[in-house]
């Protein structure tokens, strides 16, 4: 195929607004972890802004690790990031196969109530006043239990089993096994790319685990990172605990939304793959 003068200057059009809009998404993280590593002279120097660093200092790190809320905070968010998302995949799962099954029931019925759910909430106050009456304030399981499935996820997963081959199923059922084996031994290997990519939704929404943290937990201890680190941006200018030398608010600000922010960002090129075939077979039916 020939290009002719129209198409390559459309084509080079494209490639720099591509370059801009990856330039305004790079810049801002290459900012925060730079300063975050930046002594605060030379911050103060350049009047705040330093996207290359002459010098390197640890500090904000190590005044970060240096305190018992960052670690506690941390061993928080991962185990209900662990236990959250695999009870969340679990459960969607269980629904989302069900629903994909078109010989199911009252199918239709339920998935209303499914979708409707996305449409209509009870809202704050009734959540919070269910959260309480079932005994789960000032508990991990209020950071787990009131997201365990989300219709959204459950859509996604029913669209992607609706497309897996029906023979696969009924030679299944032939040799004599149940739905509950069929589901976790047949439609969940098949179903790698968008178990992936639930998965990751899930992850993610339980690593920046807030709102909830704070509506529902008040004990300092149970805090996730997310919540430790809008203290520190709060209140950075305070000592964390009885210490001597103080780290500058705005380094210890950006270390910290580095921390808690890493994680995700080194995970995700790892999954991004499958991240993304899942979100395309999965949404061709939605």
């Amino acid at each position: 195929m020939v290009n002719n003068a129209g198409d390559k200057l459309f084509g080079a059009f494209s490639y720099f607004v591509l370059a801009i809009v990856g330039l305004a998404a790079v810049v801002p993280l290459l900012y925060v972890f730079s300063v975050s590593l930046t002594p605060f002279a030379e911050v103060l120097r350049h009047g705040g802004y330093v996207l290359i660093p002459k010098e390197l200092t640890f500090s904000a790190y190590n005044k970060l690790l240096g305190t018992s809320a960052i670690p506690r905070s941390l061993a928080v968010t991962v185990y209900i990031t662990v236990v959250g998302t695999t009870i969340n995949l679990i459960l969607t799962a269980l629904i989302a196969y069900p629903l994909s099954r078109k010989q199911l029931p009252g199918r239709s019925v339920f998935l209303l109530m499914v979708v409707f759910t996305l449409l209509f909430s009870g809202g704050i106050i009734p959540t919070y006043l269910v959260v309480k009456a079932t005994g789960l304030i000032d508990s991990l399981w209020a950071l787990i239990l009131p997201t365990a499935v989300s219709s959204f996820n459950v859509l996604i997963m029913k669209s992607f089993f609706e497309q897996l081959p029906e023979e696969l199923f009924e030679s299944a059922r032939i040799d004599g096994a149940k739905e509950f084996r069929i589901l976790f031994r047949l439609a969940v290997p098949l179903s790698l790319p968008v178990m992936v990519t639930v998965g990751l939704f899930y992850a993610v929404g339980h690593w920046n685990s807030f709102f909830n943290a704070i509506m529902y937990v008040t004990d300092r201890t149970l805090f996730p990172l997310q919540v430790v680190v809008r203290e520190i941006l709060m209140l950075s200018q305070q000592p964390l605990e009885n210490a001597e030398d103080q780290v500058p608010t705005v380094t210890m600000q950006m270390a910290a939304v580095v921390f808690a922010s890493l994680p995700v960002l080194i995970v995700y090129p790892f999954l991004q793959k499958h991240f993304t075939k899942g979100m395309l077979l999965g949404s061709i039916k939605g």
